[in-house]
């Protein structure tokens, strides 16, 4: 059975990340993933959001993780975490040593994805030891009313 670490924010619900997953769970129908939503300052989301930080992102983890779960994806945790996204990885590691097979990563494109601006892809290649996959999923559409 396999244990994938997924890290994603605005990113956490697109067809591209669930298409992945599914992927990887087709390959492993025992697959668990872990999603960590790391808190990104509001003012820093691309799409409009209500209330604080900390809140914004344990929302987006318990909505990514029931419509993760609705894809059939067994994902047996969803949580906020620190808003450096290896920083967040960082803490699940430690708390969780040994767990994880993979790390997966989901991003906006370069050019708009802060996480890619800091390093963070490079940073999780080069420190933890376990394969990590980068997903890019695409800006999300703002519809005009």
């Amino acid at each position: 059975m396999a244990r994938y670490l997924v890290v994603a924010h605005q990113t956490a619900e697109s067809p591209e990340l669930v298409s992945k997953l599914r992927e990887l769970a087709n390959d492993d129908t025992s697959a668990e993933f872990v999603l960590v939503v790391p808190i990104t300052p509001v003012e820093h989301l691309l799409t409009w959001t209500h209330g604080e930080s900390a809140q914004v992102a344990q929302e987006r983890a318990d909505a990514a993780k029931e419509s993760l779960t609705q894809a059939g994806l067994k994902v047996t945790r969803a949580s906020k975490g620190d808003q450096v996204p290896t920083s967040a990885i960082d803490d699940e590691l430690l708390d969780h040593p040994n767990h994880y097979d993979a790390i997966v990563i989901c991003t906006f494109p370069l050019g708009i994805s802060r996480w890619l601006e800091m390093g963070t892809l490079t940073i999780a290649k080069d420190k933890y030891g376990i394969p990590v996959t980068h997903i890019v999923a695409e800006r999300p559409k703002v519809s005009k009313s």
